[in-house]
């Protein structure tokens, strides 16, 4: 325990009471050991017996020796770096692991314990990869079986790199939407020089039937029929650019970019975006076409096509997408998510896959597509892609969509991943999962399939049937490695319709965020700003640039809090050295002629000119008062003018050379600075992080201007750094350094023995030869006088 060389204190916790005694000048060898008791309180509770001097910051700092803030410098930050980087085998083995999380996981996998979950978790998330890969494959306007190449090889390729064991790694209806934006604006594109003539770009998509292997696999911008290569040229042009722009983040340790990314922003934004995903698919639903609009208020166009073209609605679909509907939202809101239903099951019923099996018979046997004009998906082809590099030409044009799009994929897969890793008490690591995400889009890329991301809905299926580690991600690729070597062919008559309502119920989960408003406009009316304007800009804009003007808005408000801090008066809650807003506290009562100011926040470039302000506002205003004496000077003077001509007029020319000898030009009025009933104003700094140059210029405009009023400034709860920067700055050739105190309670005991001292005798000021003693007993304090 640190001691002051000119006191001692000794505690002693007798039952409930605790009593802290000091003794001043008195030298280490004189330190006599004493104790002292305390009657008991009547409530039981322990009450402080405190005897120390009032402690200025300077006088503090010569007691206690302060040192200085640990401060490294270049060479000494580079030197660590290279000590870091010195190879051995330890040193080596951490580099492994950390670039391959799965080592370390597989190091201590329990094959007795640990497996059967895997496997069974692993198999339930892959039949869920087959509907969902392809419905969501058909978001993004390509062919589904670009789904599910999407759910099939990024899965395998961040099983290696990412430190997430239970996250589902695939198609998501958010991405596959932006994905599917930027798949439209890459079309107008200048550089994409392709003729439409035979092949409407806004009608369905061709399919892949009609192309051979070769043909899908050669991806030329200059054949004017296969309109399908060119989404797909451009598709795996912003999955590589998303990749690419991961991995600069990555490297450079910007994944904390994601933070900025609010709960709010996050949920209004999705909501929004399911807006669009709901208006893409509602056409299949009714079996009508519709033109494809890209930019603002593409939404109103295609309603307004949609409502124009409902007369052409097809019965069969109409009828068919409505029965798979209900058939879904009752077997997933009444058997697998029935509280008495739900434990008793090993796995979710997998309604999904059953529906999409279910309709591919069933158009099969009754020819529905011929009979019908029910639209289905074609011809899918068996086999894996051949490996083809992405057009690098593109990626110019799809930055800007690209860039959006990796930051909402890592925002949504890091915060999926992080609640699962806290739930079952491990952390993941958000530099490498940009990294591993990475490698997972790029890699990807070369292998047709685009942009991944984590499913919210898959990630709690998967941790719910039992899924331990990534290696979940495995068995599902064994699943749909099988569903497109062999059984791929088999879902050739499977209904459109089919997969737009399985893609309408998954909505439900982001539609049912509207139920967060209510709650969200009790907790936080700015959060509630940022939902509503985030939901809005992505309606009425787009997907991109309502994120873009959502995380405007966020930056704004944080802006605005910084700027506009909340500023308070405290005041002496009684029989205690506490002080608190007078605001809140009605007990709380202000010190005579004191004004204890506390703005909470940092004192810069952006928060200087409300600083400034508040303080003004909550004492009082020097300008005003230095108005208020100028007028009055003015006023005197011009009073003395007319005196001086009226005795110029009444005198003999004796008196008057006498009135206006020098002695009367020398004249000036006194006038006495009008009382604004404050003498002292203290500033709580305990609140001030940090303070910059501009902020030392306020503060210093501040100290000068209430000194020519008589007002005295107090700086209490000062931080090492501010006083710092204060010394940095010579703040102190304006302001004592006595004027620092170490805390509110010192600066106001400080203040009242100034004013006690000159009220008894006014010819004697405190001086440095003079030390307060104050002894604070249950809350009752008192100040003694102690001549050195």
């Amino acid at each position: 325990m640190s001691r002051h060389p000119s006191f001692t204190e000794k505690s002693c916790l007798l039952s409930d009471d605790l009593r802290i005694k000091g003794k001043r000048k008195m030298s280490s060898e004189d330190v006599e050991s004493r104790e002292s008791l305390l009657d008991g309180q009547p409530n039981g509770h322990a009450k402080v017996v405190i005897e120390r001097p009032v402690f200025s910051q300077q006088k503090f700092d010569e007691g206690f020796s302060p040192g200085s803030r640990p401060q490294t410098t270049f060479r000494e930050s580079f030197l660590k770096s290279c000590r870091k980087c010195q190879c051995s085998k330890d040193c080596f083995l951490g580099f492994l692991y950390k670039i391959f999380p799965f080592i370390g996981i597989m190091k201590d996998y329990n094959i007795r314990t640990d497996l059967t979950g895997d496997i069974v978790s692993g198999l339930t998330v892959g039949i869920m990869h087959i509907p969902q890969g392809m419905a969501y494959g058909m978001l993004t306007t390509l062919d589904p079986v670009y789904g599910l190449y999407t759910s099939f090889f990024p899965v395998i390729i961040y099983f290696f790199f990412g430190t997430s064991r239970h996250i589902s790694i695939g198609t998501f209806a958010v991405a596959c939407l932006m994905m599917g934006s930027a798949i439209e604006k890459g079309l107008k594109s200048p550089n994409v020089h392709i003729i439409t003539t035979c092949v409407n770009v806004t009608s369905s998509v061709t399919p892949v039937s009609n192309l051979t292997n070769e043909t899908v696999q050669q991806f030329s911008l200059s054949c004017s029929d296969n309109t399908e290569s060119v989404k797909l040229q451009i598709a795996m042009a912003v999955t590589f650019m998303v990749g690419l722009i991961q991995l600069v983040m990555g490297l450079t340790r910007l994944g904390f970019v994601t933070t900025y990314l609010s709960d709010p922003l996050i949920s209004g934004f999705t909501t929004g975006a399911a807006c669009h995903v709901f208006t893409s698919q509602i056409k299949h639903v009714f079996g009508i076409s519709t033109d494809r609009y890209s930019g603002a208020f593409k939404l109103i166009y295609t309603y307004r096509d949609f409502f124009g073209n409902i007369p052409h609605t097809n019965a069969v679909t109409l009828i068919a997408s409505v029965v798979c509907m209900v058939m879904i939202y009752v077997v997933k809101e009444y058997i697998n998510n029935n509280p008495k239903i739900k434990p008793r099951l090993k796995m979710p019923v997998p309604i999904e896959l059953i529906a999409v099996v279910l309709g591919t018979v069933i158009a099969y046997f009754i020819n529905i597509e011929s009979k019908y004009g029910v639209k289905i998906v074609g011809d899918i082809p068996t086999g894996l892609p051949v490996p083809t590099v992405p057009n690098f030409s593109l990626m110019p044009d799809v930055l800007s969509d690209a860039f959006a799009l990796s930051i909402v994929v890592f925002a949504i897969s890091v915060s999926m991943g992080k609640i699962l890793a806290r739930k079952h008490g491990y952390e993941i690591d958000s530099n490498q999962e940009l990294f591993a995400y990475a490698i997972t889009n790029m890699g990807s890329s070369f292998f047709s399939s685009f942009a991944t991301s984590a499913s919210l809905s898959r990630s709690l299926i998967q941790e719910h049937v039992g899924g331990v580690t990534q290696l979940t991600g495995l068995v599902s690729s064994a699943l749909l490695l099988l569903v497109l070597l062999v059984l791929g062919p088999y879902f050739k008559t499977l209904p459109k319709c089919v997969l737009a309502a399985i893609i309408i119920v998954a909505l439900k989960g982001m539609f049912r965020q509207f139920l967060e408003l209510p709650k969200l406009w009790k907790l936080s009316k700015i959060d509630f700003l940022i939902w509503i304007l985030s939901f809005l800009a992505t309606v009425i804009l787009d997907v991109d640039l309502g994120l873009l003007f959502g995380v405007v808005v966020a930056i704004f408000t944080i802006v605005y809090r910084v700027q506009r801090p909340y500023v308070c008066v405290l005041g002496q809650m009684p029989g205690t050295d506490i002080y608190r807003d007078v605001s809140v506290y009605k007990e709380a009562v202000e010190i005579p002629r004191v004004k204890i100011f506390r703005f909470e926040n940092a004192i810069f470039f952006v928060s200087v000119e409300h600083f400034k302000n508040m303080l003004f506002k909550y004492t009082c205003n020097p300008r005003h008062v230095k108005q208020d004496i100028v007028e009055a000077e003015n006023k005197i003077r011009k009073e003395k003018a007319n005196f001086e001509k009226i005795t110029f007029q009444n005198t003999t020319n004796e008196v008057e050379l006498r009135v206006t000898n020098d002695d009367i030009t020398e004249f000036c009025p006194t006038v006495e600075v009008p009382d604004v009933g404050i003498d002292t104003i203290i500033l709580d700094c305990s609140t001030w992080s940090f303070i910059d140059s501009m902020g030392v210029k306020a503060l210093t405009s501040v100290v000068n201007d209430f000194r020519e009023i008589n007002i005295k400034i107090y700086l209490a709860f000062c931080k090492a750094g501010i006083r710092e920067m204060l010394e940095k700055t010579g703040f102190f050739s304006c302001l004592d350094r006595d004027n620092l105190f170490v805390s509110i309670h010192d600066a106001v005991l400080h203040t009242q023995h100034q004013i006690s001292s000159s009220e008894s005798d006014s010819d004697s000021p405190v001086d440095g030869s003079t030390e307060i003693v104050v002894r604070s007993v249950n809350g009752t304090t008192e100040s003694t006088d102690v001549k050195s």
